[in-house]
């Protein structure tokens, strides 16, 4: 069996773009990703102080397991056009870019051909928060080969659907972007819990998250990682599984693999790949 190439998108946090000091300490808090947001973090007025700030952290190495990455302003508004232009000037731009509020697959692509030269290897990691991204989301996810993940917005979601933003209101928005991220292998996060104070809500909310198909799920507080990465981790007896289910399947000549009196199908195995390409990644990054 060949080993997946992924990298462990359990738990994204987000740091203010006017609060550099807390990059650092963000890198430490065990979140796979660390995303500086000069988007919805920071006031109009104060978006070339806040670009002035971000840009220069990612010239600076980090620890090689956590990914880094901007929150840039949408490329439809004028903020968004000077990100980029900063962007290309950047001696040492960020690795990967969440791109808010696309509408379409054609601004993924322009997005691909503004960011060239210096910029040609940053990777993308979409939101999914509008009614024009969530019914062009099949498109928007296939957009360019440089997506690694998508991100579900329910905040902005929610408005845009004048619904309410509980799980029962958004299940199928939720649902439509699971569909797109699964069938074209990204990662898929869900938005952050916004009650500091509800730990217990956090977790129930990743549960059914990870129960409905995301890899993972984005936070604002680092009290909240652990949480997030202990509910998108597989867990010890699951690992045990997969590497049972994946030895029967290589030594299996029938077709007919049974593990614990289940008839295991041949479409489980990807799923176990996942688990233990998860799980070894994990435990050489400790």
């Amino acid at each position: 069996m060949t080993e997946l190439e992924i990298h462990p998108r359990r738990s994204l946090l987000f740091v203010p773009g006017l609060r550099p000091d807390r990059f650092a300490k963000a890198l430490g808090s065990g979140a796979d990703i660390v995303c500086v947001d000069i988007e919805d973090a920071v006031p109009l007025a104060r978006k070339d102080e806040a670009r002035a700030l971000t840009f220069p952290l990612f010239g600076e190495v980090g620890p090689s397991h956590v990914e880094t990455m901007v929150r840039i302003n949408p490329l439809s508004t004028p903020e968004g056009l000077k990100d980029i232009l900063a962007l290309r000037d950047c001696t040492a731009p960020p690795k990967a870019l969440m791109l808010a509020k696309p509408g379409s697959a054609a601004e993924i692509r322009l997005y691909d051909e503004l960011l060239q030269g210096s910029c040609a290897g940053i990777r993308f990691h979409v939101i999914i928060e509008s009614t024009d991204g969530l019914a062009n989301v099949m498109d928007i996810a296939n957009a360019s080969t440089r997506i690694d993940s998508l991100l579900f917005g329910a905040v902005d979601m929610s408005a845009d659907l004048r619904a309410e933003k509980t799980w029962e209101a958004l299940l199928y928005a939720r649902s439509r972007v699971v569909h797109a991220a699964a069938r074209y292998g990204l990662d898929l996060l869900d938005v952050p819990w916004l009650n500091l104070d509800d730990q217990d809500g956090l977790k129930i909310e990743a549960e059914m998250s990870s129960a409905l198909g995301f890899t993972g799920k984005a936070s604002i507080h680092p009290k909240q990682i652990p949480v997030i990465n202990d509910v998108f981790s597989p867990s010890p007896d699951l690992v045990t599984r997969a590497r049972r289910i994946l030895a029967e399947f290589e030594q299996d000549t029938t077709g007919l693999v049974v593990v614990d009196g289940e008839l295991i199908e041949r479409p489980v195995v990807r799923s176990m790949l996942r688990v233990l390409a998860i799980a070894d990644h994990l435990a050489q990054s400790r």
